[in-house]
């Protein structure tokens, strides 16, 4: 019985630690894609276009595109329309209904409702969007899409680049397309700013970019990143990449940089209805900035990212302990990263300085060269050694070869009493005592600090 609960005890841990494991090469759930057409049913859709009206021709469009999306799994679709409830003699600025909620295979819903609008109204675009924002239902794991379908500019006054921004940075819905009918020269400043606008000038034309549309909404895309040494040649790796949405500024992926056996890096998926920056996140980072991704394809981004080695040794025995370097861009004053002696760290390649947290502190100027160590250590210490305590008020300064003096520390209130790692140099105590009656009665002491030798002083003697 004893050998039966050892062996179910070794299964049940065995299981726990195997779940994680299992766990993290599953992929993620498949997000669920809800597009919401947002339809211009304003009076000028009656206009004749070409042999027809734009009404009937959107109208027809839309009705083929949703009988295509039908077959789509893990796609759900949605009819809002504005300017159809009054007439434009009105000025109804709120002339917005969600005619058709979201569902899946919806197609027969949008193309009743279709045939039942008569346009009519204005053009409220900036007040249908902020309403759209209701129309998604709350799910983390979707991906919310608007194609606009509109020929006319907003008649009410509203902003719709700042709600579609607005909205975007909130994460309501990605990006939206946005279809102009016609040829107004307006449109491409008016909606350029709101997402990715196209101009259907022609039926035809109309019809081409609604299944772009659909493609780019739907179909996969994906990503390569070569880090490429001085040479151009892309055999960096194992590095953090960031990919930024340059709408809201938060990371949507982060990925460490991956090599396969033949040297090439591997594809990464991402959603081409967003648009972003690429954060390389060497030391310091390098960025690509509005990353000009070709949806439904693979695409490869190259970035220069050469890198060396920063070696920070510590020889035993110091006096000093763990000890910290700053380090920075050469003559930018930003701190770039703290290090921590012994260790080593990958730069880019490029200048540094770096400064020792020593006392007093050292500063030097290294060249990082790509696929090279650079080290940099520390003469090791002598020692201050103080004996009297005394109460009192002192400072420590180093002595320059031309003669000035440098403050370095002050010494504690409470008691003079010390033993103080320095570096190898000239020094000075400036000294008076707490009960002393008078600036006069300050001492001053000049001593020398050599390695690994203790320089022991006396104040007042």
């Amino acid at each position: 019985m004893r050998f039966v609960y050892l062996w179910l005890l070794c299964f049940l841990i065995g299981g726990m630690t195997l779940l994680p494991a299992a766990a993290q090469n599953q992929a993620p759930a498949p997000k669920k894609t809800r597009l919401l057409f947002l339809l211009d049913a304003s009076g000028s859709m009656m206009a004749k276009w070409e042999t027809s009206q734009r009404w009937a021709v959107a109208k027809t469009m839309l009705a083929r595109m949703a009988d295509s999306l039908d077959t789509y799994a893990n796609l759900e679709i949605a009819l809002r329309v504005y300017g159809h409830q009054t007439p434009a003699n009105q000025k109804n600025c709120k002339d917005t209904k969600l005619e058709v909620p979201f569902a899946a295979h919806n197609a027969t819903n949008i193309k009743k409702r279709l045939q039942l609008i008569t346009p009519k109204g204005n053009t409220p675009i900036t007040y249908s969007l902020e309403q759209s924002a209701n129309d998604f239902p709350q799910d983390p794991n979707s991906r919310n899409v608007i194609i606009i379908i509109t020929d006319g500019l907003e008649s009410c006054g509203g902003d719709p680049c700042a709600t579609s921004l607005a909205l975007q940075k909130k994460r309501v819905f990605l990006k939206p397309f946005i279809i102009g009918l016609g040829d107004d020269p307006g449109y491409a400043q008016q909606f350029g700013c709101m997402g990715q606008y196209y101009n259907a000038s022609d039926i035809k034309t109309f019809q081409q970019v609604m299944e772009n549309v659909i493609s780019i909404a739907l179909k996969k895309t994906t990503v390569s990143v070569e880090l490429t040494d001085d040479a151009g040649r892309p055999v960096e790796t194992n590095v953090n990449l960031t990919f930024l949405n340059n709408v809201t500024g938060q990371p949507e992926y982060n990925f460490v940089h991956y090599l396969d056996a033949s040297g090439k890096p591997d594809a990464l998926e991402v959603d081409a209805l967003l648009s972003y920056n690429l954060v390389v996140n060497t030391l310091p980072a390098v960025e690509l900035r509005n990353l000009d991704i070709k949806p439904g394809r693979h695409n490869v981004f190259r970035v220069k990212a050469p890198q060396g080695y920063l070696y920070l040794r510590q020889d035993a025995p110091t006096g000093y302990g763990s000890m910290t370097a700053l380090v920075r861009e050469k003559g930018d004053p930003t701190l770039l990263q703290t290090q921590r002696f012994p260790s080593q760290q990958k730069y880019l390649a490029g200048t540094y300085e770096v400064e020792l947290l020593t006392l007093p502190r050292l500063r030097k100027t290294v060249t990082i060269r790509q696929g090279q160590a650079t080290e940099v250590t520390f003469p090791p210490p002598g020692a201050l050694n103080i004996t009297q305590d005394l109460k009192g008020y002192g400072s420590l300064y180093l002595l320059k070869n031309d003669g000035t003096q440098e403050w370095l520390w002050n010494l504690p209130e409470g008691s003079s009493k010390i033993s103080l790692p320095l570096q190898p140099g000239r020094y000075r105590v400036v000294f008076r005592m707490k009960t002393a009656k008078g600036s006069k009665f300050t001492d001053v002491k000049n001593f020398s600090i050599q390695s690994n030798l203790t320089t022991t002083i006396k104040l007042f003697n």
